[in-house]
């Protein structure tokens, strides 16, 4: 299986990205390159793939037969280790300048034995103002044989003169019936369960894997998906809204913890811990500054997975009263939401378009003051009353 095979519904993607790479060796002898440029944004909605699209760029571009998909450039590229390509992707809410100074420096410098440098930038749109400058210069002017990919959900995301300088690949979410391939080709799934888990996807494909492998995750959902008929007064929106952020907390706890301890095991390790001899001990000791180093990384990565648990969940909730206002509006689509027909058709039946719509609204209001930075169970306290009155 070549590099580009997983990536799910990118058809123009993927025909923009192999026309690249096959002139990717007139930019390693100095020319144009036909289709091929130093710096390339990958954008896309969330769980389009536009992190894995890069990845298995960056592996086609080492690899000398294209994205053989075998070789060892390829399964070290694909696998997160390979010297010469850089993975950046930002553990907490942003990227300073201090550490974007220091990936210029270490991108500048010529491969250790691959085809090209390569710069791996996940989540480039957290990168701050002061720390975007920094990343322009090098964009602008890179080494010979550096290649930047900077990952972002829209070119706005990044400075107009970044975005400028860099060929844009954009990737879409697919469509249902491509999830349910992927799922039951690749993955094993069964039909029924790959069915659903793409319909609840919303197009994310990592998202449609995770509800059909985990059923811990299918019952977070459904219980947010529950919410909505339970909202009969304001205790009940209270109620609620504890709820719904203890079931984010959880989603996050569960994705955080096992790689936490790890990490922390890992680097006690790398000092010494455990061992025996000379020098152990002053090793160890010196080893606590790195330690407590790791763990404010991971605080701040909590934090950021936290944030994201939040929004998968009221993006959930999102999903069911749009479905709702499909049903009062008459419309023939796909409701993500399906399974929860009675509730839906009852909310339907007992409101009005325009009230979906402001409780839509609260949803989304609620997810910006998030972002914002107020407390989510207070931000949802006041979504779930919203939702209420409607």
């Amino acid at each position: 299986m070549r590099v580009f095979d997983d990536l799910v519904g990118q058809r123009t993607a993927v025909a923009q990205l192999r026309q690249a790479v096959s002139g990717a060796d007139e930019l390693v002898s100095g020319g144009p390159g036909t289709g091929m440029t130093h710096a390339w944004l990958f954008t896309g909605p969330p769980g389009s793939g536009r992190e894995e699209a890069a990845r298995a760029f960056a592996a086609a571009l080492q690899c000398t037969d294209g994205g053989c998909g075998h070789c060892d450039s390829c399964h070290q590229t694909l696998a997160g280790t390979h010297p010469d390509v850089l993975y950046v992707r930002p553990s907490g809410l942003s990227f300073g300048v201090a550490a974007t100074r220091d990936l210029v420096l270490r991108a500048s410098s010529k491969p250790a034995g691959g085809r090209f440098r390569i710069v791996l930038f996940e989540d480039a749109d957290r990168a701050t103002e002061a720390a975007s400058n920094a990343l322009l210069k090098a964009v602008e002017e890179p080494s010979p044989r550096t290649v930047w990919l900077l990952c972002t959900p829209t070119p706005e995301d990044l400075l107009v003169t970044i975005r400028s300088r860099c060929r844009l690949a954009t990737l879409t979410n697919p469509v249902t019936a491509e999830l349910v391939t992927a799922l039951t080709d690749r993955d094993g799934i069964d039909r029924s369960t790959a069915e659903q888990a793409a319909r609840a996807s919303a197009g994310r494909i990592d998202r449609a894997r995770q509800l059909a492998t985990d059923p811990e995750a299918r019952s977070r959902r459904e219980e947010v998906l529950s919410i909505p008929a339970r909202l009969d007064g304001l205790g009940a929106c209270v109620t609620a809204a504890s709820r719904l952020y203890e079931i984010a907390e959880q989603e996050a706890k569960a994705l955080t913890g096992g790689l936490d301890e790890r990490e922390r095991e890992e680097l006690k390790a790398a000092f010494g811990e455990g061992s025996k001899g000379k020098g152990v001990a002053k090793a160890i000791r010196g080893g606590s500054g790195a330690l407590k180093e790791l763990e404010e990384r991971q605080k701040r990565r909590a934090t950021r997975i936290k944030r994201d648990s939040y929004d998968r969940a009221l993006l959930d909730l999102a999903a069911f009263y749009r479905d709702v206002l499909t049903l009062q509006l008459g419309a023939q689509v796909e409701r993500s939401t399906e399974e929860n027909s009675g509730d839906l058709r009852r909310m339907a039946g007992s409101g009005s378009p325009e009230s979906t719509l402001r409780r839509i609204d609260a949803i989304m209001e609620c997810r910006e003051r998030i972002a914002a930075n107020v407390h989510p169970q207070i931000a949802m306290e006041a979504m779930t009353s919203a939702l209420l009155i409607g």
